[in-house]
């Protein structure tokens, strides 16, 4: 067998003294050395040749003042040849969720992954959700019923199967819900979430910026709201995450997919419950898409769920797939600072 190379690059705020080495399934008692540090001593480069093995575990761990120190989470795993890694030793294994504040006429929260305040060489792709009083407290929530964004992220980071995001849950006005999610009034929604929410947002977090790495995401109306602001702003937005879509409602989204010119580069998820829960709309959504040459599993992903009902409750139990098809490794690779 021809012996393979695994390259994992870290990248870390070291501080002087500070030492970068891994630890690895070969022998978790033994420190692996980096092949090459940059001149900053940001990023530290490692090759581990073996050839009896299609995959390699691995720990980030960090020699400081006489000190060892495992990174935080899960052993990582490298079955490519090469990896990058942001790891972070302080802190725990879960994100961090703001206090309510004003950008514009918005209350917005923001969640930040795990290791965000540490390793401030990481930068984020940014996830903007509707009806963010839904997203992080039951007691905030409509019906008592959160999505558990942070609970569900966390997760799937702990097993590195998803790129770290930045939530930005964006609350609804009360008073002007269906007219901001639906035409005409969701034109001037559009506006203020991307003239003056987001360059907040990128102002005061590291965000990668590029409509690739922007995502939005809603349900029932959030979820058309989603769908026309990823068509008709894809400058801004590269994905959008239709949960249970209440397509034909007070839209014409279908008649405008057959119509209009397609926006190049955006990635849609679809999903619906069944019976009801919008099913028969979303799917007529779905092959209107793929008649306009979306290709199944790489710009677009329709689920099915029999039996799930149009409540938070199902929407927070599958939220994990659209987190993976729009941020997962095994559907695009994570962009980097």
């Amino acid at each position: 067998m021809t012996a393979r190379t695994f390259r994992i690059h870290v990248r870390y705020p070291t501080r002087e003294g500070d030492r970068i080495v891994l630890r690895t399934s070969l022998d978790w008692d033994r420190d692996v050395e980096a092949v090459r540090v940059a001149d900053d001593g940001r990023t530290w480069s490692f090759e581990v040749t073996d050839g009896d093995r299609p995959h390699l575990y691995f720990k980030v761990c960090r020699h400081r003042d006489g000190g060892f120190h495992w990174s935080v989470g899960a052993n990582g795993i490298v079955s490519a040849e090469e990896r990058w890694i942001y790891p972070h030793f302080d802190g725990g294994p879960k994100g961090a969720i703001s206090d309510r504040f004003q950008i514009g006429t918005r209350t917005v929260r923001v969640y930040t992954p795990p290791g965000y305040a540490e390793n401030t060489l990481k930068c984020y792709p940014t996830l903007y959700v509707h009806d963010g009083a839904n997203v992080f407290f039951p007691d905030e929530a409509f019906s008592g019923v959160e999505w558990q964004i942070d609970e569900t992220l966390d997760l799937l980071d702990a097993v590195h199967i998803v790129d770290r995001v930045v939530v930005v849950a964006v609350y609804a006005s009360p008073e002007r819900r269906e007219q901001e999610y639906t035409p005409p009034g969701w034109q001037g929604y559009s506006d203020e979430l991307c003239a003056v929410v987001k360059p907040e947002i990128d102002e005061r977090y590291r965000t990668l910026t590029r409509p690739e790495s922007t995502a939005v995401m809603g349900s029932s109306l959030g979820g058309v709201a989603s769908f026309w602001l990823a068509w008709s702003r894809p400058d801004v937005f590269g994905m959008a995450a239709c949960l249970s879509p209440s397509f034909g409602l007070r839209d014409d989204m279908e008649h405008a997919v057959w119509r209009e010119a397609r926006p190049e580069g955006i990635r849609v998820y679809l999903d619906s419950g069944w019976p009801g829960d919008n099913h028969e709309p979303t799917v007529a959504m779905r092959d209107a898409l793929l008649s306009r040459g979306f290709t199944m599993g790489r710009d677009l992903l329709h689920l099915s769920f029999p039996g799930a009902v149009h409540h938070e409750t199902a929407w927070a139990e599958r939220l994990h797939l659209p987190f993976q098809f729009l941020f997962g490794h095994a559907f695009r690779s994570p962009p980097r600072c």
